[in-house]
């Protein structure tokens, strides 16, 4: 693989820097535990330094033209599209999903840049009417300044661009914290920002170990001259950032994962089931903000339906990420590895029955899992009501829809939930019932660069993509104009 892109550096006012102490974490290959490089290990007081150029940057950034930023953007985006190849390899690499799926999450993350492109285009202001003759209005939509974005590592391409894409878009500066895992292709695509003429101060990026994080997102929520903050990751971390951010009265948008639930109804098409839950819950190993976790299937079709589950999780590869023939890889890291072997001891001790998979798969690798279905599961198992983040299919057999609709919305999450039905009276009442932000009526495939991604309850504030993810960037403004009549 070409090195062409890869940076062990941050990049901070339009230089590669290593940081005032020169430290280096290492990065691991989740394959094998191999080390795949090291990377300079920034701290607070080093990010301060970026968060001053952003600020620095802001106001000419904000003063370019949307066109100006649009054509930036659709720059920065063709430079991706160009590097496609490496890109891919880069992140499979580092993170653990197949190739394919690499190279899928590049084009995706490419997409945002491309609807952001023309999206900075279509900020648009109005006016409204006084109740009197002698004054009118002008509705303005400003950027809000420095924003602090916090990028995870089971989606570093996309979400990277989605939360960057729309800032810039706006007319904010930007400075992002990668994630310690997969810090390499944040960088890559930094990089290429560069090349696209993206000015020096605008898009800010660095680089730090898990023990230098928390000091970083302190940093982001207390200091004035960051106007927002963007974080994907887990509810425990969100809770902590909202409460530092509360004291500056800072905005926050926060996506905090979900426990989605996917509902197959008797009159569900088992093949759309199938093939749907090879996206929604194999996906990048299961670990997905997204992945379904509990299978609500009904009576009548339930016998079925857990034979053609079964079947596909069977028949799922695990290997080499670089094979074209696998289809599922290894967990991130040990502690991924642990929690999802802790919820599936948890449940077997409990009672719950394994149709396939259930262990550690040690001859492929010391992180990876066996594609897992349970049934049998009950209340008292943890599996139920926390998020798994592997590749574990839990199937709990119901009756009634109104059964299924309380047992699916019982949960403090609200990201994504699922259901597959033939019945178009019926897929109305559910998608109408289930409190997620994303719904998928016999498809799993929510997500794109033109449509808002968000959730409900402990899952989220504000929403990302589409032309909602705008707002999260854009403050408004009000201006009374007296004139003489």
């Amino acid at each position: 693989m070409s090195l062409s892109l890869r940076r062990s550096e941050s990049y901070i006012n339009g230089e590669w820097v290593k940081g005032r102490a020169e430290k280096l974490f290492q990065v691991f290959n989740p394959k094998n535990g191999s080390i795949i490089g090291e990377v300079y290990d920034l701290d607070a007081e080093d990010t301060k330094a970026a968060v001053d150029a952003a600020y620095e940057a802001f106001g000419p950034w904000s003063k370019k033209t949307a066109k100006e930023r649009s054509a930036l953007l659709y720059k920065w985006y063709s430079l991706i599209l160009e590097n496609i190849p490496e890109l891919g390899e880069m992140l499979t690499e580092e993170n653990g999903k197949p190739l394919a799926e690499g190279k899928g999450e590049i084009m995706y993350a490419a997409s945002f840049l491309d609807w952001y492109s023309a999206e900075a285009r279509r900020v648009y202001g109005e006016t409204i009417e006084f109740p009197v003759t002698n004054r009118r209005s002008i509705i303005r939509k400003e950027p809000v300044g420095v924003a602090g974005i916090i990028v995870p590592w089971n989606f570093p391409a996309g979400m990277l661009t989605r939360k960057v894409g729309p800032a810039l878009a706006a007319g904010c500066t930007v400075v992002v914290k990668s994630p310690e895992d997969t810090p390499y292709i944040p960088t890559a695509l930094v990089e290429l920002a560069n090349r696209a003429g993206i000015p020096r101060g605008v898009l800010n990026i660095v680089s730090c170990s898990r023990s230098n994080a928390a000091g970083i997102g302190q940093l982001f929520s207390s200091d004035p001259k960051v106007s927002t903050v963007s974080f994907t990751g887990s509810c425990e971390v969100g809770k902590l950032l909202m409460s530092q951010c509360a004291v500056e009265v800072k905005r926050i948008s926060l996506e905090l994962g979900g426990l989605a639930p996917l509902i197959v109804f008797d009159s569900a098409d088992l093949s759309k089931v199938v093939s749907g839950t090879l996206f929604a819950k194999f996906r990048n190993c299961g670990q997905a903000c997204i992945s379904a976790q509990n299978f609500f299937i009904q009576e009548g079709i339930y016998d079925k339906a857990v034979e053609e589950l079964t079947k596909l999780t069977k028949s799922l590869k695990m290997g080499d990420p670089m094979d074209s023939t696998t289809s599922i890889g290894p967990l991130i890291n040990s502690r991924g590895l642990e929690k999802v072997e802790r919820l599936v001891n948890d449940a077997k001790s409990k009672g719950a029955t394994v149709i396939c998979g259930g262990s550690r798969a040690t001859d492929v690798g010391e992180l990876y899992f066996q594609p897992t279905l349970l049934t049998g599961i009950t209340e008292d198992m943890d599996i139920l009501h926390q998020e798994v983040f592997g590749p574990v299919i839990c199937i709990i057999k119901f009756n009634y829809e109104e059964e299924v609709i309380r047992k699916a919305n019982n949960t403090k999450s609200g990201l994504a939930s699922y259901f597959y039905s033939s019945d178009i009276s019926q897929c109305y009442r559910v998608m109408e019932a289930l409190q997620a932000g994303l719904i998928g009526c016999n498809d799993t495939t929510v997500s794109s660069a033109e449509t808002p991604f968000g959730g409900y309850k402990q899952s989220g504030i504000g929403r990302e993509g589409g032309k909602y993810g705008m707002d999260e960037f854009l403050q408004i403004k009000m201006c009374a104009i007296g004139i003489d009549i």
